[in-house]
């Protein structure tokens, strides 16, 4: 061993520079990362945030309505919130001395002069009023509209049923939410909706005027009528909402966000933009401009005016009244309702023309839409998750199904009007019925085979799209002195947008017994699949398989004028100025393609 070795630094000397202090070292972020860092070892939230923070949202204009539907039910919480302190949820009676003059000295209840207190004397109360009302109506046609993007888009299919379920069970509950804050005011025409309410619940067979008894706490108007909707209002349908929003948006985490198909997307994957930071800054502007707008509109246009239909009084009716418009096709189908709808049987008086139009109606629509997912996957026997989104043309039969029933609410709510439309137009009220009585049993199945001939003819022709391009507008003269107009093919990412869908095909109907002859058990269950099945998909169009467009760019005089280009005989054309255009026209296809002319065949 060396002196070097000897004279050298002892091995506990070695670290002596190192720190030794038990203070942990300072974290960057000042004091909200300080504070966070303290939240995410107490409750291991930081993990949970990131995953949020890094969640991809497709950029469409279609999704935004569902989060227009989302910021008006901010809005109509923040300006409920603000109604509830001066509003009193009273049916007692008090005299009326509030700075409106014309009401002065009328005795009303005090649910009634609050609210006109809120108009009239508390700063920007009827501003944050008519926000609240606004707002509730665009609640509403956000939702209608939200679910019709998701209907004609199939985004309802696996693994989103039960999402689906949710947005109607929301619709229908925020449906009521509004009849009961329409109902609040006390006013003339609220107190006409409540009495006709309740001749809906009285015509309700057996059970009715109970039923109508317990809602009212005794003969109606009574005193409890208000205090009862104003805790439904406020505190028990709100708190089902935000229960059934959260749960909507906890699904829409877990099952990732649908989007339109395109290259690169795939049900594998979300092509878009991160929570934070692009998607958090787009969705807070335009918060506040769903905000400003209706600020905008509740600032320039009135909207149930209550002081000038004046107190609720049993013995009278407003002129021209008309429900809001979410509950116009349920009074719609009660004014179409046959009179002979009413009989009496064993001593017993049954109006089902008030009960079936008023009462059934609405369980029985909401029933529908939210079966509609199950029924739809048990006839196409599809069982995968789908993420992609299908464009409405590539599903006719969906879609038609859906245009009829949008068409058969929009006769319900246009014969809401019909006293309107008589005196308007100095026509009989009666013609004006019958009309529309007629009309609920053509107009949906006309639109339905409008809208499946529309779809099935959008479908032709971006099939021929596809396989004959663009037209260009040049015409090309071939060697042979003949002449046809170029087509320019489709980029990749256009021609994926008009091929990436799959067709179905109709279900066999199935034979009564089985190779052994023994009969098949649930054939009826069977038969009924097959002819839904067939009634969805026996009218189809295929989409182009890769083949057919490789058959279609070699096709005709195109590849013909190919040929002459590479072999030299049109020097005045480059060759790849052809291989960019494509032959459009079925004169010149041979007589064995599917698209030639019968004419132009030779006979065998």
């Amino acid at each position: 061993m060396t002196s070097d070795m000897h004279t050298g630094r002892p091995a506990d000397a070695l670290r002596g520079d190192d720190e030794t202090s038990s203070a942990p070292k300072k974290k960057g972020g000042g004091a909200v990362g300080g504070v966070a860092n303290w939240m995410d070892e107490r409750t291991g939230g930081a993990k949970g945030i990131r995953y949020l923070m890094n969640k991809v949202f497709p950029d469409h204009w279609s999704f935004m309505l569902g989060e227009v539907a989302m910021y008006s039910l901010i809005i109509l919480l923040i300006t409920g919130t603000f109604l509830t302190f001066w509003y009193v949820p009273s049916m007692g009676e008090t005299v009326y001395h509030g700075s409106y003059t014309p009401l002065q000295g009328q005795q009303m209840s005090e649910a009634y002069k609050s609210t006109v207190d809120i108009s009239m004397d508390i700063r920007g109360g009827l501003l944050i009023r008519q926000i609240h009302h606004w707002a509730a109506l665009l609640f509403l046609v956000a939702i209608m509209l939200h679910m019709f993007r998701v209907f004609f888009t199939g985004a309802f299919r696996k693994p989103r049923e039960i999402n689906w379920v949710i947005g109607v069970v929301l619709f229908m509950l925020a449906t009521i939410e509004g009849f009961a804050g329409y109902s609040l005011p006390d006013d003339l025409l609220s107190g006409t909706g409540i009495r006709a309410a309740q001749g809906f619940m009285l015509s309700i067979p057996v059970i009715g005027s109970y039923v109508a008894y317990f809602v009212f706490g005794g003969a109606f108007p009574g005193t409890e009528i208000i205090p009862r909707l104003f805790t439904v209002h406020v505190l028990l349908l709100p708190a089902i909402i935000m229960g059934l929003f959260a749960a909507h948006m906890i699904l829409l985490i877990v099952h990732k966000h649908t989007q339109f198909p395109g290259p690169g997307r795939t049900d594998n994957n979300v092509v878009g933009f991160k929570l934070m930071p692009v998607y958090t800054a787009k969705a807070g502007g335009f918060f506040f401009i769903v905000f400003g707008i209706t600020a905008l509109i509740s600032g320039l246009v009135t909207i149930n005016p209550i002081w000038m239909y004046g107190p609720y009084e049993p013995t009278m009716v407003t002129a021209g009244a008309q429900p809001d418009w979410y509950m116009g096709f349920a009074d719609g189908a009660l004014r179409m309702s046959p009179g002979w709808w009413e009989f009496t049987l064993l001593g017993h008086t049954f109006s089902l023309n008030v009960m079936i139009g008023a009462i059934l109606l609405i369980p029985v629509i909401f029933t529908a839409l939210g079966a509609y997912p199950f029924l739809e996957a048990w006839v196409t026997g599809d069982k995968r998750e789908h993420h992609l989104l299908d464009r409405p043309r590539n599903a006719p039969t969906r879609t038609a199904i859906g245009m009829g029933s949008i068409a058969f609410y929009f006769v319900l709510f246009v014969a809401s009007g019909n006293d309107i439309m008589a005196i308007t137009l100095h026509l009989s009220i009666n013609d004006i019925t019958h009309v529309m009585q007629a009309s609920i049993f053509i107009l949906p199945p006309l639109v339905f085979w409008i809208t499946k001939r529309l779809c099935m003819s959008l479908q032709r022709a971006d099939r021929d799209l596809v396989l004959h391009g663009k037209e260009s507008g040049r015409l090309v003269r071939t060697a042979e002195g003949r002449f046809f107009e170029a087509h320019t093919p489709l980029s990749d990412y256009d021609r994926w947008r008009l091929v990436s869908y799959e067709t179905h095909r109709p279900i066999a109907a199935p034979t009564e017994a089985d190779a052994n002859g023994v009969s098949r058990r649930q054939i009826a269950k069977d038969k009924a699949r097959a002819r839904l099945s067939h009634f969805y998909f026996s009218d189809r169009i295929e989409a182009v398989t890769p083949a057919e467009l490789a058959a279609a760019h070699h096709d005709g005089q195109a590849h013909e004028s190919i040929e002459a280009t590479e072999s030299g005989d049109r020097p005045e054309l480059e060759a790849d100025e052809f291989e960019q255009h494509m032959h459009g026209g079925a004169e010149e296809l041979s007589s064995g393609h599917a698209y030639s002319h019968p004419q132009d065949q030779e006979p065998s």
